[in-house]
């Protein structure tokens, strides 16, 4: 995606535009949100695993055969 360069010139211009006195505050929220991110993705993945049938309740309806 980025590399190691292009995120160093992002970080320095946030820094800039930001300020070094809001920096802490911008790092420490990019963090939770990283780990609210990783937490949803991982109870996703737990929840179904791959290939599972999903149930949707519903109504069984028979089909006539015969018609077709």
């Amino acid at each position: 995606m980025f590399g190691l360069s292009e995120l160093a010139l992002i970080l320095l211009v946030v820094a800039v535009v930001l300020g070094v006195r809001k920096l802490p505050e911008l790092t420490r929220s990019a963090g939770k949100a990283t780990r609210i991110f990783k937490s949803e993705a991982r109870a996703l993945r737990d929840e179904d695993p791959p290939g599972a049938a999903k149930v949707i309740p519903g109504t069984v309806v028979e089909r006539d055969e015969s018609s077709h």
